[in-house]
């Protein structure tokens, strides 16, 4: 499995704020957007990653985060010349797919929750065809919305519709298979002139291979494209890190987890670190580490 994050667009819901610098690198609370979605990635197993961003932010990305080696993972970088879909991003991506089964976050997605982490890598092992995500919501029509019949059965997805079909969205995280390049290679355009998420969705539905999870109560998903939910995102945070005095999206807190970074690794990376509430979180899970073991 390999994982894809698409941090594009141009943010114009944010603007003026985004006028200067890309969505997905502002910060949610303590930590840039973007590695709330790697985060996601890396719990679930998945060290390949690629970074897909706009021509004029894709080296701030590189800036950022390198090629990976602090983190464990291998990094890669494309640029998508221009905003023209989700589903866009398999064109581009055909050769770092390369006949992999594939994970596509969007950069400014953030999950939380109890048992997100088995969720995912439970859908990863028992993914065939395809697996989407969704999440109970009070405006729907924002989103791909899932149709149900009375049996609560998936009909369909409809991508925002005029009126709601259900309150359960369709969330930014989607698991596919290696045939998901072969499908977008045949999309057509919609109305809107783009490739849309939504159709290479119900193709894999109407192949009967289409799995639709509800993300429960306990797991939360925010979707922080406007000033208001960017907000929400960055005091939920702050709640939750300072109320159990752990961080959510630590990249290194990960790798070292993981095992994919030694203790000697991130002390090496600590030090690179100016005197802040970061680094001294950091110093305090080696701390711990070296307690538990």
């Amino acid at each position: 499995m390999k994982g894809i994050v698409l941090a594009g667009g141009t943010g114009s819901r944010l603007y003026p704020v985004t006028l200067g610098v890309s969505k997905q690198l502002l910060p949610i609370f303590d930590k840039p957007m973007i590695y709330y979605p790697i985060s996601v990635l890396m719990l679930a197993g998945i060290r390949e990653i690629l970074i897909v961003s706009t021509p004029e932010d894709i080296d701030s990305y590189r800036n950022l985060l390198g090629e990976g080696e602090k983190f464990g993972v291998k990094f890669k970088y494309m640029v998508q010349p221009k905003p023209e879909g989700i589903a866009q991003v398999f064109l581009l991506a055909r050769k770092f797919i390369n006949n992999s089964s594939v994970c596509l976050i969007l950069g400014d997605n953030v999950f939380y929750g109890n048992g997100l982490t088995k969720i995912i890598t439970r859908s990863i092992s028992n993914n065939i065809g395809a697996t989407i995500f969704g999440s109970y919501v009070r405006d729907p029509e924002r989103f791909g919305v899932a149709k149900f019949d009375k049996n609560g059965n998936l009909i369909r997805i409809v991508e925002k519709p005029n009126h709601a079909i259900s309150n359960y969205a369709v969330t930014g995280m989607y698991i596919y298979d290696k045939n998901v390049v072969e499908i977008a290679e045949h999309l057509k355009p919609s109305s809107r002139g783009e490739f849309e998420i939504t159709d290479i969705n119900n193709i894999y539905h109407e192949k009967g291979i289409l799995s639709f999870e509800r993300l429960g109560r306990g797991i939360a998903w925010l979707d922080t494209g406007t000033p208001e939910s960017l907000l929400n995102a960055s005091n939920f945070v702050e709640a939750i890190e300072t109320n159990q005095n752990q961080k959510i999206a630590c990249l290194e807190e990960i790798a070292l987890m993981n095992n994919w970074i030694s203790r000697e690794k991130l002390t090496d990376n600590i030090k690179k670190y100016a005197e802040n509430a970061y680094k001294k979180y950091l110093v305090s899970v080696l701390d711990h580490e070296a307690i538990r073991n």
